[in-house]
């Protein structure tokens, strides 16, 4: 039987505060918590039977086996499915020398968790293991934002840091940024390393890391003429600069 504490405390790690203090997240849903399995520290497993009974090997601190009934008020979301879990926060060294052998992103005030999620599965897709993100970048552990990683969260290392202060002391590593007054990125050199920069939803890259940006690239339009929208979206955008980096990487470019 599932106690009323037992909800309360799933239940408070919507928010942030608590997750921090807790250092602890929810995922919720058969793919997602299974990937996440594995890969991060199960504190507790709430599941129905038929799923209990289908994953008989799994390993979790506690499980407790629920209806769907008590399953729905711990849920954080609409339409629960037949499995929750608690996990622990990883604790991952941030080491900036990844970024001079391997193409990184770096997050200047990303507010949108789903967007969040989203630009995670696509560093995922595109091999890119490490992420850097400001202060002011929505927390990862959103509960938004870990749903719509899909999993991919297993895969990629967050690290939140003033990212003035990691650019600036950057030694001879590209630093690309989108900008409406870049250049076209298809008729740039594009480097296999170096940290792609991804800015606010609605004020784009900040001031401050704007001016340590060396390599200002632009994506274009089609046709160049045709009145369009005013930019794209930034998962979208990032999906696209991310396809092309590694193309040129495939093609030897």
């Amino acid at each position: 039987m599932l106690s009323k504490n037992k909800i309360k405390y799933i239940r408070s790690l919507e928010l942030k505060k608590n997750r921090k203090e807790e250092r602890a997240f929810v995922a919720e849903g058969h793919k997602l918590v299974g990937d996440l399995l594995g890969h991060f520290e199960c504190r507790l497993l709430l599941a129905t039977r038929s799923w209990i009974e289908t994953h008989p090997s799994v390993k979790a601190n506690e499980i407790i086996e629920v209806t769907q009934e008590e399953l729905t008020r711990a849920s954080l979301q609409k339409a629960p499915q037949e499995v929750l879990a608690v996990f622990s926060q990883p604790d991952y060294p941030m080491d900036k020398d990844v970024l001079t052998h391997s193409l990184c992103l770096a997050l200047d005030d990303v507010q949108d968790p789903g967007n969040l999620g989203t630009i995670i599965r696509v560093a995922d897709w595109f091999g890119i293991e490490h992420i850097f993100c400001s202060q002011g970048t929505v927390d990862v552990y959103n509960p938004k934002t870990i749903q719509a990683t899909m999993g991919a969260l297993a895969r990629v290392k967050l690290h939140y840091c003033h990212l003035p202060s990691l650019i600036a002391s950057l030694d001879n590593v590209p630093v690309y940024g989108t900008f409406l007054d870049g250049k076209n990125m298809y008729g740039e050199e594009l480097c296999k390393h170096g940290l792609i920069v991804m800015g606010n939803e609605g004020n784009g890259i900040g001031t401050e890391v704007e001016k340590l940006v060396n390599k200002r690239l632009y994506i274009p339009n089609y046709p160049p003429q045709r009145e369009t929208s005013e930019s794209l979206n930034v998962a979208m955008a990032t999906g696209i600069i991310c396809a092309e980096f590694r193309r040129r990487a495939t093609n030897g470019e």
